[in-house]
Order: structure tokens, then C-alpha cells, then sequence
């Protein structure tokens, strides 16, 4: 069986290194011409962990991953802590420690355990057909691939997904901008092995470890859509947005570079459950594009690669049978993480000011039970965490 995986992102990859696990010939084309991800770090849940694992990447992605051994909820303007626990029994329940990874390296760690040579860069497809012995692929170069299965993993903006739906969707804004990036790891905004989020206002300001020494920090402002903005001027506009904020914000604002710093205006997209069409099948963010706020979007499509593996290897004379049960073993949970986080965003940027208000007289006597619970159920449910 052949395959051609179009998109070199963290899904496609992941699915690529899966089918190569078990005999699949791939081939994966991206658009791009060199690897540069968006985002600066991720939260890789113990599913996701689990998955990289089952790929063969346990040592590799400890190595990448930052240590989290408590979590804390901080008063947006006092700098009081509202709650701190350790993360401990979510580890001992679901039996996997989670890493925050730094996007760039998690990426080249995928594409070296690929083979990065082999990727094929600069290649942005145009087209995408189906046919009754193969599926072909057409790029802007004019070139084309053909192969028994085709898996578009080519992002939140999806032309595969176009195919496989006859037509294009919509994406929700999810009503805020998420700035992030990397900054030395620095007591004076959060303690080196805790996930530190600052709440108030309908915000959220969050640091957590990663591998180096260094802090991923995100910045959740709720804006318009569409606000304009001049790439390098972060700083100053984080240092309005959040001039009143308490000291560790204002100094991990001084800390971040403002070239470096990412804005990134938060959409999703409402679930959908046709994800196969003929030999073509969509993966990743084409498939289920999230907001950020349960951490399960780069799981999500890692836990895809794996039920594709399982699939094609339940199905390896049968492309069609494959693909749907891959399907029918994804959508539903897929779907339900997107709801998940479309509803924990909207209770944290103040959708309903008053859910908001009670949220945060929550946290005060917060012991970590609550939360812990809420996560774990985010990560049971996958092709490894059943």
C-alpha cells in the first residue's frame, strides 16, 4: 500500500512515521520550503505523550519536554496565589507524565524520525482527486503523486477538507488573540517546574516549562477580529493591555522579545463527522481545528495518526474499509475536545461575565481536584488512552 500525506505539520508527520511502523509506503509533500511552526510551544497531554511513545519517540520527546510538578491559578493583579497542586495524581491515573514542548524542536524531532530528507518541500497542493484504483494529488509546480490512500493534514485552512465536504467552511473567531513565545525561565514570574497562570479581567496569563531552561508564556486578550497589527510591537501593546497586572506579568513582559513574539488570532471550527471521501481522508487541524484551551489540538491529531495506524493495519487489502474505520473511530472524540475547549474558552474570556466571576471565586478553594478531574477527562478516550 501506498500513501501520500499532504502537510509536514505535527499531524502529518505523526501519521507518516505511524503507516512507515507498519510496511505503508509514504510520501509527504508540504508547502512550505523550510520548517518554521506557528506557535512557539505546545502542551503534549499524556495522550498525546503516549502516542509519540507508541511511535517509538519516548526518549526524544523527554528530552524536549519541560518538568510540570504542580499548577497554579494567580490573581491578576495582587499576585496572590489562588491555588497550587501537584500533578502528581493525574500522572499516577493516567500513567504518563505530560510535557510542554517547544514547537520548533518537537517538529524537527518528528521530521528527523521521518526522515527529513525525504520530505518533499515546496510543494503546495492545488488539487486533489479521487479515482477507482488511486487518489492524485496535483501541486502549483504542475507535478503530481499518486497513491492508494491520500491523508490531507494541510491545516486549519484545508483543501483537502474542501474536497472531502464538496465545499468550504467557515472558521469561528473564538473572540481573543493568543500572543506566546519563549523567554529564560525566571523565579520572579513562576516557580521553574509549575504551569503559573494569571487570571482576571477575562484574561489569562500563563507560564510553563520546556526543555532549556526556558518558559513557553501565552497572552489570552479578548479583541475585534481583525485588529490591526505591526509585527515587533508586542511588547508595548501587552504592556497597555496589561499595565495594571501584577508584578511577574510585568516582568515577563520586560523578558519576551518582541521579534520573536507570536499573535495569533484564535479560531475553531464546528465539528464535523464526514471525514473520508473514496480514498481520501482528512487529518489534524483539516479535520478538527480547535482553540487552544484544553491543550488538545496537537494530541488530538496525534491520537488520529495512531487510529489510522491501527485501521490501515485492521484493513491492509482494503483502502476504503480502512479509512472508515478510522473515521468511525475519531470524529465523535475529536468533535466532543473541540466543544470542550470552545466551552472552556468561553468561561474564561468572559463569554458570560458571571460563569466568569463564579470561576474565579472557584479557584480560591480549588485543591487541584476539580481541574485534575476536568483534564483527565480530556485525555482518556484516545487509541492509547481507552
Amino acid at each position: 500500500m501506498k500513501a501520500v500525506i499532504v502537510g509536514a505539520g505535527m499531524g502529518g508527520l505523526s501519521a507518516a512515521i505511524a503507516l512507515k511502523q507498519i510496511g505503508v509506503d509514504v510520501e509527504v509533500y508540504e508547502q512550505v520550503t523550510e520548517n518554521k511552526p506557528v506557535g512557539a510551544a505546545i502542551s503534549v497531554w499524556s495522550n498525546g505523550v503516549k502516542c509519540l511513545n507508541h511511535l517509538g519517540l519516548e526518549k526524544e520527546v523527554a528530552a524536549l519536554g519541560g518538568i510540570v510538578d504542580t499548577m497554579s491559578y494567580v490573581d491578576a493583579h495582587t499576585g496572590d496565589t489562588l491555588c497550587r497542586f501537584s500533578m502528581q495524581p493525574l500522572i499516577d491515573e493516567v500513567g504518563q507524565r505530560p510535557y510542554p514542548v517547544a514547537r520548533a524542536e518537537l517538529q524537527l524531532m518528528l521530521m528527523n524520525a521521518y526522515g527529513i530528507d525525504d520530505i518533499h518541500f515546496g510543494k503546495k497542493m492545488v488539487s486533489v482527486t479521487d479515482g477507482p484504483d488511486h487518489a492524485t494529488v496535483e501541486f502549483a509546480d504542475g507535478t503530481t503523486a499518486t497513491a492508494d490512500l491520500v491523508i490531507g493534514a494541510d491545516g486549519a485552512k484545508s483543501l483537502t477538507r474542501e474536497y472531502v465536504l464538496g465545499g468550504p467552511v467557515t472558521r469561528r473567531y473564538a473572540g481573543y488573540v493568543n500572543f506566546n513565545g519563549l523567554v529564560p525561565i525566571d523565579p520572579a514570574i513562576g516557580p521553574a517546574t509549575e504551569w503559573t497562570t494569571y487570571v482576571g479581567d477575562h484574561r489569562r496569563v500563563s507560564v510553563m516549562p520546556v526543555a532549556g531552561d526556558r518558559f513557553y508564556f501565552f497572552f489570552d486578550v479578548p479583541m475585534p477580529e481583525g485588529e490591526p497589527f505591526e509585527r515587533g510591537t508586542a511588547g508595548a501593546v501587552l504592556a497597555e493591555e496589561f499595565a495594571d497586572w501584577a508584578p511577574g506579568v510585568q516582568k515577563l513582559i520586560a523578558a519576551l522579545d518582541p521579534s520573536t513574539t507570536n499573535r495569533v488570532e484564535i479560531l475553531d471550527l464546528d465539528p464535523f463527522h464526514t471525514w473520508v471521501k473514496g480514498r481520501v481522508a482528512v487529518l489534524g487541524d483539516a479535520a478538527h481545528n480547535t482553540t487552544p484551551d484544553i491543550g488538545q489540538g496537537g494530541c488530538s491529531a496525534m491520537e488520529d495518526a495512531v487510529a489510522l495506524q491501527f485501521a490501515v493495519q485492521d484493513h491492509p487489502d482494503d483502502v476504503h474499509a480502512a479509512l472508515a474505520a478510522y473515521a468511525a473511530a475519531r470524529t465523535e472524540r475529536a468533535g466532543e475536545l473541540v466543544l470542550r475547549a470552545r466551552k472552556r474558552c468561553d468561561v474564561t474570556h468572559g463569554k458570560d461575565p458571571e460563569k466568569t466571576a463564579a470561576w474565579y471565586a472557584e479557584l480560591q478553594g480549588e485543591d487541584g481536584t476539580n481541574i485534575l478531574r476536568g483534564i483527565v477527562g480530556n485525555i482518556l478516550g484516545g487509541p492509547l488512552t481507552s
